[in-house]
């Protein structure tokens, strides 16, 4: 048997590569072989059957007639011949037809798979490239379009489109009301872009480029965009970002009045430095930019036309006002000053839970005039900051800390390197530099030299995402650099009985799972924070002004600040009335967090836009969310392009 069955299959693959005749042939044979020695077995156990040979001869050719559909008509010669030759025919032709409608569904259902045929659809969302942001931005979108009927995602990557729909169920889960399509082909090309119909979408979505040439692919991608909807009327709003600074005048070149692009870098140092300044932050910027609970809207509301900007702050009781979007030019103007006037045609900003949820009071809020805090007069003292690690961000966010920090502050920066201490060394003799900054060499994943370095004395640290490629043997990269190094500093905290506010850098949400660190520290992930304003911006186009004045250094931006500083501590109040009091401190008050829950998720402590008229009384541990100018703040200034001269010092340590 083992030496007949590879015999048998040789012959089997020799008659196949004769071609179709000869194995339409065998095939006529074997079937012959089989049916008619079964009719005959049949006809001849049947007790009622035919006697007699030329009956039962009649009887097989019958059975053998229906078998094989070609009838088994009983007649003369010619008769049964032509009834032969009639149902050959038939069956030939039902069976081509079969055939090429198979055939047909078949390439049909190969094309789709492979995402080549063209959405014709129209109010759909666009998103182009394939990248780690997909997932965030799908979620958010899904999250957003959970009450609007018929929402359409059409995502356009050079992947196959089943494992694009696979890694999406996967990451996303169910889509509700939303409707996902995939199309696979590249994005640089406007005759591919015409799959997904960007000229009738509401939003397209530029996704970030992986590797060095990571901005000019996005750039060439505006570009593809641009030509296909030109001359197709008003167009879609094009949405994208840049990993490089200086490639954003170019992107926004490419993407047109209708475009958008944000840069990754910039965006991420602020938002560092900010919560550097003040931890908790990057909690407060999470819950504002995502779509679930409570987001930032612009409503139209004629019956508050002539009212001040101090009156619309306790105009709504579940909803928060922020600022004014002026008719015209569309200028956004955050916090305006108390007597700052609604417009004919202005909108109004605030945060509410859906754009159908803003509905004025009948009338205002009670507020409670005793419990009104003055404000405080000391202000806020200089700190012992420390940065650990070095990536191409660390420059900006070096500028970001020195402009947000109060003044007397001081920095202390280590790397290992010689190529990273000699930029360290340059962005520290900055002209202009507020903070003293001390540059040391070290490797922030050995405990011994953090013992050295007593972080635990500082009052605030960075520790930076690695993006330095070491090609060392065991040498750690990445996410798993930062967390070894956090595992250290949670070793030293528990060792102390004392906690260190720490800002973490990751490049991988995913890490910040894996993170040792307590419940409700502050991680910032550069690519989802993006992926978060991506998605507001696509949904509301106004937010892009509201977004450029939240993580500017010289507008008003948010804060944390001591809850005892607008009303008087253990006090049950409303609030209203911490509204109030913001408002007369020039400070628009958008919500609090509380010292207890600071280490319980999903919220840790912060809530947003709360219900005017709840009461509650604060701790001296608390904290209120407010929309304000920033204490102490430098002026922004020129990006460090040049070494200085040597007039003053640094330290610079060997380890």
């Amino acid at each position: 048997m083992g030496s007949a069955w590879p015999r048998v299959r040789y012959r089997f693959d020799t008659i196949v590569a004769r071609g179709t005749a000869a194995l339409i042939g065998w095939l006529t044979l074997l079937c012959l072989a089989i049916v008619v020695p079964a009719s005959a077995a049949l006809v001849w156990a049947r007790r009622d059957g035919p006697t007699t040979w030329s009956g039962q001869v009649v009887a097989v050719w019958v059975s053998v007639g229906q078998t094989l559909k070609i009838g088994g008509a009983v007649g003369s010669p010619l008769y049964v011949l032509m009834s032969v030759l009639l149902a050959l025919v038939a069956l030939l032709f039902v069976s081509t037809l079969v055939g090429l409608i198979t055939n047909g569904l078949n390439d049909k259902v190969l094309d789709l798979r492979r995402g080549r045929s063209t959405v014709l659809e129209a109010g759909h969302t666009v998103l182009l490239g394939w990248s780690d942001q997909v997932f965030p931005i799908i979620c958010e979108l899904v999250e957003a379009n959970a009450n609007r009927r018929r929402a359409v995602i059409a995502v356009l990557a050079p992947k196959d489109t089943a494992e694009m729909e696979d890694e999406i169920a996967t990451a996303v889960g169910r889509l509700g009301r939303t409707r996902l399509i995939c199309r696979s082909g590249v994005t640089t090309d406007p005759a591919v872009l015409s799959l997904v119909s960007p000229a009738s979408a509401r939003a397209v979505l530029v996704l970030t480029h992986e590797g060095a040439d990571g901005d000019a692919h996005v750039v060439r991608t505006l570009l593809a965009v641009e030509a296909a909807v030109r001359g197709r009327g008003g167009g879609p709003a094009v949405v994208a970002a840049v990993r490089d600074g200086r490639h954003r005048r170019a992107a926004e070149l490419a993407a047109g009045s209708r475009g958008r692009v944000l840069d990754i870098e910039d965006v991420t140092a602020r938002l560092i430095a900010q919560t550097c300044c003040e931890p908790g932050l990057s909690l407060v910027h999470r819950e504002l930019l995502d779509f679930e609970g409570d987001e930032i809207y612009t409503v139209a509301d004629p019956s508050l036309t002539g009212r001040t900007f101090g009156e619309l702050l306790l105009a709504y009781d579940t909803s928060t006002v922020i600022g004014l979007l002026r008719s015209g030019g569309g200028r956004v103007e955050l916090n305006p000053a108390a007597d700052s006037v609604l417009g004919d045609g202005d909108r109004i900003v605030l945060i509410t839970a859906d754009d159908d949820t803003a509905t004025p009071a009948a009338e205002p809020p009670a507020v409670d005039e005793p419990a009104i805090a003055a404000p405080p007069r000391a202000p806020r003292p200089a700190g012992r900051f420390l940065l650990l690690g070095w990536n191409h961000r660390a420059p900006l966010v070096m500028e970001q800390l020195d402009a947000h920090a109060p003044p007397g502050s001081t920095l202390t920066v280590m790397a290992q390197g010689t190529e990273l201490l000699r930029e360290a060394d340059r962005c520290a003799l900055a002209p202009g530099r507020r903070m003293h900054v001390d540059v040391l060499d070290g490797d922030i994943t050995d405990p011994r030299v953090l013992d050295d370095l007593d972080v635990l004395s500082f009052d605030r640290a960075v520790v930076l995402g690695h993006d330095v490629q070491d090609t060392a043997p065991g040498a750690l990269t990445g996410d798993d650099r930062t967390l070894v190094t956090l595992l250290h500093l949670r070793a030293l905290e528990q060792a102390a009985g004392r906690e260190l506010p720490v800002v973490t850098e990751m490049t991988d949400d995913r890490s910040r799972l894996l993170a040792p660190a307590r419940e409700g520290a502050d991680f910032v992930v550069g690519g989802r924070i993006i992926s978060l304003l991506m998605t507001q911006i696509a949904e509301n186009g106004h937010l892009a002004a509201v977004f450029d004045s939240l993580f500017s250094a010289d507008g008003d931006t948010l804060h944390l600040r001591p809850a005892t500083g607008y009303v008087r501590p253990g006090r049950p109040t409303t609030f209203a009335t911490v509204v109030e009091s913001g408002r007369r401190q020039g400070h628009c008050v958008i919500g609090y967090r509380l010292h207890d829950a600071a280490a319980h998720g999903p919220s840790y402590g912060v809530r947003l836009n709360p219900d005017k008229r709840e009461r509650l009384a604060f701790g001296p541990q608390d904290a209120v969310i407010v929309l304000a100018p920033a204490t102490g703040a430098a002026p922004p200034r020129e990006r460090p392009r040049t070494v200085p001269a040597p007039n003053r010092t640094i330290s610079l340590r060997k380890r």
